[in-house]
């Protein structure tokens, strides 16, 4: 009898929380980017210019850029914080568990509170809990490139140790909790990457939102990739489906002399886990009258857990006459290759296997053999195939719902699954993807090759096939989304362009990930994918407006300069900076639509649409003011005006006064142009050469920007159109590839909203913080 374990006296043997980074160090690092860097050498460069000919210290400069810079890293270290938070939160829900037996019996126990001594079920897929000692069984592949860098799995055997944070490759075994190394109290850091603050902000607001719906994002770059994503591959089995299985006994077929159907069930049933069962194990073992039918009677000397080259599992016991028998349950084609009597029964059992498909059904098939030589290492007798049984798994009430939402986005969905062909089109024909199934065995065709892009999904799919399927796809310019779960489907989920581990994936599966989802089913890829165009539409809009400001500033105070020969004063030039850069902040917020089909970044349109905006401004520079203070007023407020009202213009691909903007982007330029007017209607700063210019020119200025401002949409319109033109073919082909999938799955849509290619196509309602809100179902993207 084992001994009951005092957690208290062992002190729990919790996990040490890797020390923190300070947050000073982190603001710091907000601070040591390359934009900020450059900000920094500009405050001292205004200090150090400033001071000749015998003029004083231009203090004002120096801090207003000082200013800007604490203003750019508090923000961008406050939303890395937000994001931080939330993830964390979400993290805590998902704080890995190890099977453990304690007191003779089996349990679920999160992995932090382990106590030496403890024994634990180590099997594929899994991350080594703690430090530990491998028990009698059979040997381990294990990944150890975290922890020694060694890229190849190395293997262990009954005896050796393992490190926590290596994960289990392949194989299954118990092992025994050993005491802290100093390994486990090591410290990792993390330090951010360099980017735009702006877009930090933005991708930190998408995480943010995404971890309130259940998702987690591993890399930034994963939302970028999925706002592009025209392919999601999905794994049939526990993604599709419930991955709850039951067994209609009165279909089970038996093969064996003298074996009826209870029999077939108690032989499948030996040869499954009684404890921390699959989803299969659980349904064979529930056909029992009592679960502990399976081991009454018998003493099981080896079981031989699952593994994907395999396919199987298999028992070696001892009777209560003391003879040794094996039972195995798997794949009927791994079956069929151990049995003496493969070709007599073969036709047989194909054809029975294909009555299950029809139905949509899997098979499992049983074999037995007598093992006369007594060890479980000896070869027995020639197995005996005595029986199938057919095992339901039923979709989930979301799928078919959730795949309808993605093609209608312009994603082609393809189902991926090592089930049987047929099984393969009933399943598809209920989900609504269609019934255009190919087997593995056409990827090595390269006649086949013109259909991959047509299929809807790929049958007896080993892991190996995964990555071959990406290969096809990727080189014809798709961008790749793959589901998986397992420690074999890790290959994949690297290859593709957005890895996704569903629910209940494995800590390999997690890891190679860009994204998981914490809740079951496939409707958090739908938020996914219209969240990272809503981020990919607020960095369009940032990008375009930076190049529209940035060429309008500098042309413009440059023609001021060298023609007029007018000396703006920079501060004022700075304050424009500030009040454009708390404005232009809020875009992270902003309502936007995402776009119904995949996005790209077209850099040529975005400069040449930003460029072409710009021209209007030259036009204003030169008023009948005498007083060159009262002129630099008004031209602060004019450009200021000029340079913030574009932002409405950018932040839309169509008309701007036909898209609300969001409440903080509104708030912030109205606010930000109140405190603009009245410091160019009152201010009398000598220091920056400015007098107030009284309400009258204030107003003239106004009603000239507004003029201004109205031929703006038609240029706007008129530069898409040119862009469009260029692009013609190129987007027409993907347009009909898209058409045509939605005709082969028999979505019967419009052609307008088909072409409707631009963003205002879609009503769409969303919230004060750009999040989208039910309201009412659009013509083609539904509501978030």
């Amino acid at each position: 009898m084992e001994e009951p374990v005092d957690l208290e006296m062992d002190h729990m043997d919790k996990f040490p929380n890797h020390e923190k980074v300070s947050k000073i160090f982190k603001f710091f690092v907000f601070m040591c980017t390359l934009c900020s860097l450059a900000m920094v050498a500009t405050a001292i460069m205004a200090l150090v210019l400033a001071n000749g000919g015998g003029k004083p210290t231009d203090w004002q400069d120096f801090v207003g850029i000082i200013v800007l810079l604490l203003i750019n890293s508090t923000i961008g270290f406050m939303e890395q914080k937000k994001a931080g938070i939330a993830k964390d939160a979400l993290m805590a829900h998902l704080a890995p568990k190890t099977m453990v037996r304690r007191d003779g019996e089996w349990f679920k126990e999160d992995a932090s509170i382990l106590v030496p001594g403890d024994v634990i079920r180590i099997k594929a897929g899994d991350k080594i809990p703690a430090d530990c000692r491998l028990l009698q069984g059979d040997p381990l592949k294990i990944d150890q490139s975290a922890l020694t860098g060694e890229s190849l799995p190395i293997t262990k055997i009954s005896g050796d140790k393992l490190n926590y944070g290596s994960t289990c490759k392949q194989g299954e075994i118990d092992a025994v909790k050993r005491h802290w190394s100093p390994l486990q109290n090591s410290g990792y850091g993390e330090i951010p990457v360099a980017m735009p603050t702006l877009f930090f902000v933005i991708m930190a607001s998408g995480c943010h939102q995404l971890s309130q719906q259940g998702v987690i994002t591993n890399t930034f770059t994963a939302l970028e990739e999925m706002a592009g994503m025209d392919i999601l591959l999905i794994d049939r089995t526990g993604t599709l489906t419930l991955n709850k299985l039951s067994v209609d006994r009165n279909l089970i077929e038996v093969y064996a002399e003298s074996v009826d159907r209870d029999v077939v069930v108690l032989m499948a049933a030996r040869a499954s886990r009684v404890e921390d069962q699959d989803a299969i194990d659980a349904a064979i073992n529930g056909m029992l009258k009592d679960p502990k039918e399976a081991r009454a009677g018998i003493q099981e000397i080896h079981f031989l857990p699952f593994n994907r080259k395999d396919r199987r599992t298999a028992l070696t016991y001892i009777d209560n006459e003391g003879k040794m028998h094996r039972v195995s349950k798997g794949a009927p084609e791994q079956i069929l290759n151990l049995v003496h009597n493969k070709s007599e029964i073969e036709h047989r059992v194909h054809c029975v296997i294909d009555k299950y498909a029809e139905q949509g059904l899997r098979s499992i098939a049983v074999a037995y053999q007598e093992v006369p030589e007594g060890t479980k290492e000896s070869p027995g007798d020639p197995w005996q195939f005595i029986g199938i049984i057919p095992l339901l798994d039923s979709p989930r009430h979301d799928s078919a719902e959730t795949i309808r939402r993605a093609l209608d986005l312009g994603v082609n969905v393809k189902m991926i699954t090592g089930d049987h062909l047929a099984i393969g089109k009933e399943t598809g024909h209920r989900l609504g993807l269609g019934k255009n199934m190919y087997p593995s065995a056409v990827l090595g065709n390269y006649k086949y090759f013109d259909l991959f892009e047509d299929a809807d999904g790929f049958t007896s799919v080993f892991p190996e096939h995964r990555c071959e399927i990406l290969d096809h796809l990727q080189i014809r310019k798709h961008i790749c989304g793959m589901t998986g779960d397992g420690v074999d489907d890790v290959p994949a989920l690297k290859k593709a362009d957005i890895g996704i581990a569903v629910a209940d994936a494995t800590d390999a599966a997690r890891k190679a990930s860009d994204i998981f989802l914490t809740k079951p089913g496939l409707s958090g890829i739908i938020s996914v994918i219209l969240t990272s165009r809503a981020i990919y539409q607020r960095m369009k809009n940032c990008t375009t407006y930076a190049v529209s400001i940035t060429v309008r500033i500098v042309l413009a105070f440059f023609l001021i300069t060298i023609i007029w020969e007018f000396d703006f004063p920079p501060f004022m030039v700075l304050i424009i900076a500030i009040f454009n850069y708390g404005t232009i902040m809020t875009i992270s917020k902003d309502r936007v639509k995402p776009s119904p089909q995949p996005d790209r970044w077209n850099m040529a349109e975005i400069f040449r649409t930003g460029i072409i905006r710009t021209f209007k401004v030259t036009s204003l520079q030169k008023k009948d003011v005498k007083d060159l203070r009262m002129l630099a007023s008004a031209l602060y407020l004019q450009v200021s005006i000029s340079s913030q009202a574009l932002i409405f213009v950018t932040r839309t691909r169509g008309w701007s006064y036909a898209a609300r903007p969001g409440t903080f982007l509104m708030t912030a330029f109205v606010v930000a142009q109140l405190i603009t007017t009245l410091i160019a209607v009152y201010a009398n700063w000598g220091f920056a050469s400015m007098q107030g210019i009284g309400w009258r020119w204030a107003g003239v200025i106004w009603l000239y920007n507004l003029i201004f401002y109205i031929p703006l949409d038609p240029l706007k319109l008129f530069i898409q159109y040119i862009g469009r033109e260029r692009s013609f073919k190129r987007d027409a082909h993907q347009l009909r590839w898209a058409h045509a999938l939605r005709t082969l799955h028999g979505r019967d849509l419009l052609e307008t909203r088909v072409t409707e290619h631009n963003n205002d196509g879609i009503q769409q309602h969303e919230g004060e913080d750009g999040v989208a809100t039910e309201h009412e179902e659009a013509p083609l993207l539904p509501d978030l």
